[in-house]
């Protein structure tokens, strides 16, 4: 998961191994305590974007090197390909697919040097080797090898400890930059004393307003403090000196607080005071011990079991503690809140951690699960709606979807209700009745245009998601009409799936978006194409079954997904990745794929690909995760299939089977109770289940009710070698299924061009059924459509479907018909992602709008735009305009200059003249630049060329890479 940066192209990082890292899958002794199998080097390279420092179970404090400042790369502050630390801060995201956090940074050195070196000049930076890095959960260490000082870092959960090692009679200089990484908004250093510094760091990325106080303690005086004054006059670093005659090894502890400097203090002295470094590395290795002992697995492959417990360690690292010791925290208001009644934590990838993460806390975390929902329900009360995706008291506005919602349905049907329910459930349908985000057109059409809102089709299938999930809710506590309104609005699902091609499309203007290649990646999908969403409806698969043929055509199609050719077209994204055809693993749309094959009596396909999955994507190595981990998502995945089972539908409370690795799990339930999975005679080759037994009775059927984990029992699997019958009857499969309140899928246009020529013939269709279907043009009375009708001029359509009582929603088409003398010739080429309707977009009287992702402007990407327009006879033109959008955060940069020439024969043109713009200077605002040209001649032809920036400048997100430019519209008057 990342921000939406469109445009973005791929990075690729190649991660190197070390001896030293190799060490992990040395084999172990059954002795051997669980945290020795967590390598937290894992998912540092590749696109894992994890962090390897020291952090407590769903801790506030992530102490941990920095060793990139920036890039796509470099979210957790770490990369393991790197060589070179600048420092150890306190706060790191994992995971995530943007950057934010690495405060307070702190570096031992040997000189006073503020600079960071990052532009080779001489800086605090040091080089280190990994065969010197060691890594543990609560531990972590290093050796710098330019100053040849060793660094030990463990923590608290609000505070940790920093112990430098500096060579004999050497200088000992400590470094305190907050200047480190993000914008700073205000900092302050205060020395309260010679071993005490105080302040705060206010800053501005991901989060636009973070807010973080801290408080370090020296363990011995220092004799010097030099600050550094920056060019606003500003003392945001510091170099602090001691004598090396006092010895050679200096600690610092480091509270932090959101709150204030006094809750930073508190929080040190609380959690640490005066505990040695051993005794705080002690605590938190033995509270990630117990952590750990929540699942128990048994196999000879110690790779695996590494892979397996460092998933474990991974699901447990966020959502983040977000409260002082005292009960304080910031709220969404930025007000500091006091409560006694609940833990707060940040920190939530809803996008992502709906999906396994949360529920798999259902299991073992319960009451922790609880106060995740008290969380989320006091960033509504505060930031006035269910967050989806808050970062340190902050929307982030990131992701689409209101999945705080499942998570919230899921823990209540699953009984998990320490909190307000009635409070919970209004917030839950506030989040689903807004106007925003799409959701407007939403609750008109049954879907959302996309011309109305970018990433239509994702957003579309991933509301009625949720909404099945309020309906669920609501059912159970005993809200018939809403029950029935968000059953309907559950199923519009279907309003996006196109039966000619059978798949999920967008919707553009009430046809279908064209030309269509499944394989594209467009502004109609959230990172992804159409082949990784048009296998999501999990609230109703046996109607998406049903819409795509049955049973026989749906795995034939589910075949084809993951023996596609891998490569995807349109736009770069480099969040699909790990791709099997086009199942893309390391991204979380395509994590419930596989598990289809149960719903179409073909288990054993599951167990295939399952196995292949899980022996594929997932390597105790610095890039053993194929993307970016998704604070815990991705890691929740492998555990729950890797015991054998999955949540395919969160609040469905079942989980589809799998198969499982190992020859024995087992959950150990927080009341005590045990859930035990066997595999009798599992091998690398024995990945099929020949049969299965539940408490010693046989188990026929391919899923698992919740209640059946949670009250304890013994699940065991006979394995084989080759795919048996088991689970295959009608009887013995899952399903979801909506059978009460259906809908009338609402009609579209399956041909008809809403710009045309001359006469446009329209036929129209439905997705589902055979309703009759009723159309009206320039607002006669709506009449029986029998047969495709043809328009040959200018007008408005509105048509909905009926079966009995039940109508679709109205849909209204507006057709433009263009001068069919005009004529457009292009020299350039357009990205078929951004062709803004086709070859006629520019001369379609349609204009574009502020989201370039709604799909009416014509992108050009890295050449210059060349368009040659034909009149059809000379006429006196007096003016010519022609629109260019700006967007530079997506890398859409106004032309640097538009040259305008006209023609009579078309052969000999006359330049205009030649308008420049000063595109290359920063800026933040999207914008739509109107350039004119003044004619008052008679022409036939007129020409414009648009010259493209190319490079992206320096300072910009993605210098090194090429600039757009998005055209709309060439009017001649």
């Amino acid at each position: 998961m990342r921000k939406q940066l469109f445009l973005l192209p791929v990075l690729l990082i190649t991660a190197f191994f070390q001896p030293s890292f190799l060490a992990f899958s040395q084999k172990p002794s059954s002795s051997k305590k669980l945290i020795s199998f967590v390598n937290p080097f894992i998912g540092t390279g590749g696109h894992g974007h994890t962090y390897p420092g020291a952090t407590m179970p769903f801790g506030m404090m992530q102490l941990s090197p920095d060793s990139r400042l920036d890039g796509w790369d470099g979210c957790s502050g770490y990369h393991y390909s790197d060589e070179y630390i600048y420092g150890f801060s306190h706060t790191h995201l994992s995971g995530t697919g943007v950057s934010d956090y690495g405060d307070v940074l702190l570096m031992p050195t040997n000189a006073v040097i503020f600079n960071n070196g990052a532009d080779e000049k001489p800086g605090y930076r040091a080089h280190f080797s990994h065969k010197n890095e060691l890594a543990s959960p609560g531990y972590y260490k290093v050796l710098l090898d330019d100053t040849n000082i060793e660094v030990e870092l463990t923590v608290s959960e609000r505070s940790g400890t920093h112990r430098y090692t500096f060579p004999k009679n050497s200088k000992q200089i400590i470094i305190l930059d907050l200047e480190h990484r993000d914008q700073v908004l205000s900092a302050e250093i205060k020395t309260a004393s010679n071993i005490e510094i105080s302040g705060h760091r206010h800053s501005k990325a991901w989060a636009e307003n973070q807010m973080l106080f801290y408080n370090l303690q020296f363990s011995r005086p220092y004799k010097k403090v030099e600050f550094y004054t920056n060019s606003e006059g500003k003392k945001h670093k510091a170099a602090f000196e001691f004598d090396p005659s006092q010895g050679n090894r200096v600690e610092v502890k480091v509270g932090i607080s959101a709150v204030d400097e006094a809750g930073a203090k508190m929080n040190l002295e609380t959690e640490i005071g005066n505990k040695s470094f051993e005794q705080i590395k002690a605590n938190a290795e033995e509270i990630w011990e117990k952590q750990l002992q929540k699942i128990s697995i048994e196999t000879e492959d110690k790779n695996q079991k590494t892979v397996f417990y460092t998933a474990l360690y991974h699901t447990m690292i966020a959502p983040n503690l977000y409260q002082d010791v005292d009960g304080r925290y910031r709220g969404m208001d930025l007000k500091v809140h006091q409560t006694d009644n609940f833990e707060n934590y940040t920190v939530f990838s809803l996008w992502d951690t709906y999906r396994a993460a949360h529920p798999l806390y259902t299991i073992i975390e319960k009451d922790r699960t609880n106060e995740f929902i008290k969380s989320l329900l006091a960033k509504h009360d505060e930031g006035g709606i269910l967050p989806i995706w808050p970062l340190a008291a902050n929307y982030t506005g990131c992701m689409i979807g209101y999945h705080a919602v499942p998570v919230i349905a899921d823990a209540y049907l699953k009984g998990i209700r320490g909190y307000d329910v009635d409070k919970a459930y209004q917030a839950m349908k506030h989040s689903a009745t807004q106007d925003k985000l799409g959701l407007k057109s939403y609750k008109e059409f049954g879907f959302i245009p996309g011309e109305d809102e970018s990433e239509s089709v994702s957003k579309t299938l991933e509301y009625a998601y949720d909404d099945w999930t309020i309906a669920e809710m609501a059912k159970a506590m005993g809200k018939t009409e809403d029950y029935k309104l968000y059953t309907e609005r559950a199923q519009y699902y279907k309003n996006v799936y196109d039966p000619a091609t059978k798949f999920m499309r967008g919707r553009f203007r009430n046809t279908w978006f064209a030309p269509f290649d499944p394989y594209e990646v467009n502004f109609n999908y959230t990172e992804a194409n159409s082949w990784q969403y048009s296998f999501y409806a999990p609230q109703d698969l046996s109607g998406l079954i049903n819409l795509m043929g049955g049973k026989k055509k749906f795995e034939t199609q589910l075949d084809e997904l993951f023996t596609a050719e891998t490569e995807t077209s349109g736009r770069q994204q480099v969040d699909i990745t790990g791709l099997i055809g086009q199942y893309a693993h390391g991204n979380e749309p395509s994590h419930h794929m596989a598990y289809l094959y149960n719903f179409v009596n073909k288990p054993a396909k599951t167990q295939e690909r399952i196995h292949e999955i899980m022996t594929t994507q997932y390597h105790n190595a610095p890039d053993g995760i194929s993307g970016n981990e998704d604070c815990g998502q991705m890691s929740a995945w492998y555990i729950f299939s890797a015991m054998g089972f999955y949540p395919v539908t969160p609040a469905s409370n079942e989980y589809i089977i799998g198969t499982p690795l190992f020859e024995k799990s087992v959950i150990n339930l927080e009341d005590g109770k045990k859930f035990e999975v066997i595999a009798k005679n599992i091998s690398d080759k024995n990945i099929y289940i020949a049969s299965a037994s539940l408490n010693g009775k046989p188990l026929n059927r391919s899923y698992l009710y919740h209640n059946e984990i949670m009250e304890g029992g013994k699940l065991v699997f006979s394995m084989t070698d080759q795919p048996s019958k088991w689970a295959t009857k009608d009887s013995e499969i899952p399903k979801t299924e909506i059978k009460e309140h259906l809908i009338v899928t609402a009609p579209f246009i399956s041909k008809g061009e809403v710009a045309f020529k001359n006469k446009t013939e329209v036929l129209l269709g439905v997705a589902e059924g055979n309703p009759e279907i009723y159309f009206s043009l320039n607002n006669s009375e709506f009449k029986k459509y029998d047969q495709p009708f043809t328009l040959s001029e200018e007008a408005v359509l509105k048509t909905y479907a009926q079966k009995d009582e039940k109508k679709s929603p109205i849909i209204t088409t507006h057709f433009y018909k263009i001068d069919p003398n005009l004529s457009i010739k292009l020299e350039t080429e357009y990205a078929n992602q951004y062709n803004g309707g086709g070859a006629n977009a520019l001369i379609d009287g349609i204009h574009g709008a502020n989201d370039f992702r709604t799909g009416t402007w014509q992108g050009y990407h890295d050449v210059d735009l060349k368009a040659t327009v034909n009149l059809g006879s000379k006429k006196e033109v007096k003016t010519v305009t022609v629109n260019f959008l700006q967007d530079q955060r997506s890398w859409i940069f106004y032309p640097t200059e538009v040259t305008c020439w006209a023609s009579v024969d078309g052969k000999n043109f006359t330049e205009i003249s030649t308008q420049a713009i000063e595109s290359a200077k920063p800026s933040e605002e999207v914008e739509i630049e109107t350039v004119s040209f003044d004619v008052s001649k008679d022409v036939q032809y007129v020409k414009i060329q648009a010259k493209n920036l190319g490079d992206l400048p320096e300072g910009h997100l993605g210098y090194g890479g090429k600039a757009w430019i998005f055209v709309d519209e060439i009017e001649i008057k």
